[in-house]
């Protein structure tokens, strides 16, 4: 993503990246995961849960470890860590 401008301690700052873990059995594919991710790091997948409920599943490395998956999700399905620098 390129900004019109760039922050004075933009050099300064580390970039958290993060890895993004479904627990399958818990997802009831409801999308809010999909739908809210800021970095539009998540799209539905075409394999199905043990319920029939379509999954998550991560489209790209971006993810900046922002947890608001794990905010929106109603079935505390979804988690991310840290990954290492």
């Amino acid at each position: 993503m390129k900004y019109w401008r760039v922050p004075l301690d933009s050099d300064e700052i580390l970039v958290e990246k993060g890895i993004i873990h479904i627990i399958e059995n818990r997802c009831k594919g409801c999308g809010y995961c999909i739908e809210y991710c800021p970095q539009h790091v998540l799209v539905f997948s075409d394999t199905f849960n043990a319920k029939g409920y379509h999954l998550p599943t991560v489209n790209t490395d971006d993810c900046l470890n922002c947890h608001y998956c794990e905010f929106l999700c109603p079935e505390f399905a979804i988690f991310s860590i840290a990954a290492e620098p």
